[in-house]
């Protein structure tokens, strides 16, 4: 145990049953009981999360960060994303408004990985990153984030290892029934009329223990329906004309209300009969559905042989930010995504101590997510009228003008207006990702004044995940008609914001079922190329001795030992050319990985730390990059083509043979604690070494046996029988390539205003910030593009006063600018530099005092995104090329939480 005197309020916290964890992740620190003569303090709020955060990071063996709940049910934040965003070194992507992808010492979440209670758990997403979204904060009691893993941490990420934990019942340690409900809406009304501004959020948790404390159970219940509104404007581009000045080559302006609603159950059984033997079962559903209704007004430009009219206006980049075009073809689009998931876990731990020697544990599990999405797309317009557009560049995109009146039902009709030969489109995803996992250890205690503990391990996996995917055309009308009048209108969207007035809405869903389109299945090698399957079985094999001895007069502990990986992958799926030829592809290797590891701390004084941590890392490579899929096309006019460069054989696809990045990682960190456990402050530096790094590269293929079409040109120009003597060609697949390095230096404080005078009390401050650099170049090609997740700086910042039942506090997180992940068209994966953000939150609540009539009772009021912060991408960093704007508003929850 750290030699550091512990506070009433930290003994009272631990009697409170605020649970701590050692390295290993589902193994308890025994439970320390308060003493006699110490009187229990009631620790709520904030004060008990930072107390029982602030214990965990100093406890642990590795160099870890913590986040706990502030009561049974309540963790700080609305969502784990945006609690773990607070963090040193970590830092979250908006999507939808809400944080949703983590990003770990510069990082994206590809190279990070997710715990569920120490265990690997599915994903909702089409790769291995978690989307926390998923887990309701209401169930979990608190989040530990390993940024050096020990040899026992299974599933260890190469930028870092969240563990999200739910409560365990017999460290509780009494009765305890919490429920509670919170009214949320935005501050603008919906901005679609087929949405929702208001939501709810209910939860329940009940914790109690039987058999004289043997027999420990948790049952939990979240609900969730949280609207918010999108208002977005992108551009198609803005394209150099004759004179090198940048037109303007498209416009999409677009109104979206989303509501997420998620149902989720947890439930904890925890049984131990006796000193020797402790057993726990856990288990969590969650069902998780979202919708975005969208209208949009669509316009090609320049990239649709719009004109731009003499007299417009450049800037001094040669940006054309004001103008006219004449002949554009308007479009109006009515949208409709939604996402439906269902994911199931269970899992069975236990520990069992055959003599005072020597201890085991078993631990097995299962997880899996089936999800559904769909992109609906519906187009309406003018029957051939064109519209005569103006414009003006402002910071958040343009300012329209326009003749034609978008509200009138009698003139925008269901049509293919742009003549892209179709009238809307439907596309459904589907991924089914499923784990089994199964571990044994074996523990030895060793009577050394070196060494206090050996484990030997073994933990087996499989792993299996599948994307398929459909897709269909609108081709027109069923009733062969050029527009459609007459389909029911759902009222109007308000575009004042961008100069363009009503809108006319239908209700997209109510269209596609409505009979009136002609609806034809989507044949593509892009379609094809989305399903694949990709499977892994990996057997981990492990060792760790524990240190703790003395150096002179200080104390040392930590760990060193390793991980032997062993990996058999496989993908299988079909790649496609353009007549829709399919030819069946599979692949996949076998491979070991050797992953030593070492953590060393060293107590300089009863309030000091140095800690060192020294390993080799793994993140696996992504599950599109690993599949089997891909497209291939063979050129008619050069069939005999004898040389690689002059091969009439071309394809993209994946590359099953992926090995993982790897990371020789070292880090050193000081932490100093205040007395009394008043607060702390840190600094840590970090390096990694990248071995290799994926890029997407030109490699040999043999394409023997892959269809050809039936005719092809000779030399002459004459058509011939396609008979082609060379097979090879080059194909355009991920490889591992030349790595990098990245490096940082953390910096942490908190502070309470009692430590400087007893006239601050109830005062306190959290502050932590980060820069991090790196000499990773993901494109080969270009010196200049950024690691992608990586934001240079980062800063958080919270502020709060807490006394007598009273709490007010202030957050902002801020990051620099990123290379962010976003969709793009066809749902597929782009990366786009993301501008600058800082997010301000704020919460007030008030806790009736014990004793009092409605002892328990919790008020709280919250707000997010005070400041309206926007997301913003930004083509070559020029403020008058914004490529993507989106604003959603502000939110806020009024709520009680009742525990008794």
């Amino acid at each position: 145990m750290f030699p550091f005197k512990r506070s009433a309020l930290y003994c009272a916290l631990l009697s409170a049953g605020v649970s701590t964890y050692s390295v290993q992740a589902n193994q308890d620190l025994p439970q320390v009981e308060a003493p006699e003569d110490i009187e229990v303090i009631q620790v709520r709020g904030i004060r008990r999360s930072l107390e029982a955060s602030q214990s965990i990071k100093m406890d642990n063996s590795s160099i870890v960060e913590a986040i706990s709940a502030e009561d049974i049910g309540k963790l700080p934040d609305v969502s784990i994303a945006e609690s773990l965003a607070r963090l040193p070194g970590v830092t979250a992507q908006r999507l939808n408004g809400r944080a949703q992808n983590i990003s770990i010492r510069g990082m994206s979440a590809d190279f990070s990985s997710a715990l569920f209670n120490g265990r690997e758990v599915v994903s909702t997403g089409d790769n291995r990153g978690v989307e926390f979204d998923q887990f309701p904060s209401e169930l979990l009691n608190g989040v530990l984030v390993y940024k050096t893993p020990d040899a026992s941490l299974i599933g260890q990420g190469l930028a870092g290892t969240v563990d999200m934990q739910t409560i365990k019942p017999l460290a509780h340690g009494e009765q305890t029934f919490s429920v509670g409900g919170r009214y949320e809406w935005s501050q603008d009304d919906a901005v679609n009329p087929l949405g929702e501004d208001q939501g709810e959020r209910l939860s329940a948790t009940y914790i109690d223990q039987f058999l004289d404390d043997t027999l420990g159970l948790a049952i939990g219940y979240s609900h969730t329906s949280t609207p918010n509104q999108i208002e977005r404007f992108e551009a198609w581009g803005y394209p150099e004309n004759d004179q090198g000045e940048h037109e303007f080559g498209g416009a999409k302006v677009s109104n979206t209300s989303n509501l997420l609603e998620r149902d989720s159950v947890m439930a904890i059984i925890e049984f131990a009969p006796n000193a020797d033997l402790h057993s726990t079962l856990d288990l969590f559903y969650s069902e998780f559905e979202e919708k975005q209704n969208i209208t949009m007004m669509e316009m090609g430009l320049t990239w649709s042989g719009a004109q731009l009219q003499p007299g417009y206006e450049t800037d001094e980049n040669g940006n054309v930010i004001a103008g006219t075009y004449d002949g554009v073809k308007p479009i109006v689009r009515n949208d409709l995504n939604t996402r439906d998931s269902d994911m199931f876990a269970i899992g069975w731990n236990t520990n069992y101590n055959l003599n005072d020697d020597w201890s085991m544990e078993f631990d097995v599990a299962h997880s899996k997510v089936d999800r559904v999405d769909m992109n609906l797309e519906t187009y309406a317009g003018t029957d051939g009228v064109t519209d005569t557009i103006s414009y003006e560049m402002t910071d958040k995109g343009p300012q329209f003008t326009h003749d034609i009146d978008y509200s009138d039902p009698t003139q925008i009709g269901l049509t293919d207006s742009a003549g892209w030969g179709q009238a809307g489109f439907n596309k459904f995803s589907y991924i089914d990702d499923e784990i089994n996992q199964v571990r044994l250890a074996i523990s030895r205690y060793i009577d050394s004044e070196v060494y206090s503990n050996v484990t030997f391990g073994a933990h087996y996996i499989e792993r299996s995940k599948e994307k398929s995917a459909d897709e269909y055309i609108i081709k027109g009308m069923a009733n062969g008609a050029d527009i459609y009048y007459g389909a029911p209108t759902s009222g109007t969207v308000d575009f004042d914001n961008y100069g363009l007035g009503e809108v006319v809405v239908y209700d997209p869903w109510d269209l596609w079922n409505s009979g009136i389109y002609e609806i034809e299945e989507y044949q593509h090698p892009d379609v094809t190329e989305k399903a694949w399957l990709v499977e892994e079985n990996v057997l981990t094999l492990y060792t760790k001795l524990d240190i703790d001895t003395e150096i002179s007069d200080y104390v040392l502990k930590g760990n060193f030992g390793f991980q032997a990986v062993y990996t058999d992958q496989f993908s299988e799926a079909l790649s496609s050319d353009a007549n829709n030829n399919l030819v069946s592809e599979s692949g996949g290797d076998t491979y070991w990985e050797f992953l030593p590891s070492l953590n060393l701390n060293l107590n300089l004084t009863d309030e000091d730390v140095l800690r060192l941590g020294i390993a080799r890392t793994l993140s696996r490579a992504r599950m599109d990059d690993l599949r089997a899929s891909g497209q291939y096309s063979f050129d008619p006019k050069f069939e005999n083509g004898t040389d690689l460069d002059g091969s009439p054989w071309s394809a993209s696809g994946g590359n099953p043979e992926l090995r993982p990045w790897i990371a020789n990682a070292i880090d050193l960190s000081y932490e100093h604690y205040f007395t009394d456990s008043n607060g702390y402050y840190a600094v840590a530096v970090f390096y990694k070494d990248l071995e290799n790094y994926i890029y997407n590269e030109q490699v040999e293929h043999d394409f023997t046996g892959y269809p050809v079409p039936d005719n092809c040109t000779d030399k002459n120009g004459d058509l011939v029988t396609c008979s082609p003597e060379f097979y090879e060609g080059y194909s355009s697949t991920p490889q591992n390539g030349e790595g990098g390095d990245i490096s940082g230096v953390e910096l942490s404080v908190s502070l309470t205003g009692e430590m400087f005078t007893p006239a601050l009390e109830g005062f306190g401050v959290l502050l932590n910030g980060s820069y991090t650099d790196s000499s990773i170049q993901p494109d080969p090609n270009n010196s200049s593009t950024p690691l992608p997740g990586l934001s240079e700086k980062v800063l958080n910042t919270t502020m709060y006063y807490a006394q007598e039942g009273f709490e007010a506090r202030v957050s902002s997180r801020y990051r620099s600018e990123f290379l962010g992940e976003v969709s793009g068209w066809g749902g597929g994966r782009e990366l786009k530099m993301i501008q600058a953000e800082t997010i301000v939150d704020a919460q007030v609540s008030y806790s009736f005092a014990e004793g009092s009539q409605f002892d328990g009772l919790t008020l709280l009021l919250q707000g997010n995104n005070l400041t309206n912060e926007a997301f913003e991408v930004l083509e070559d960093g020029d403020e008058n090329r914004i490529i993507d704007y989106q604003e959603y508003g502000r939110t806020f929850m009024f709520g009680a939480n009742y525990t008794f």
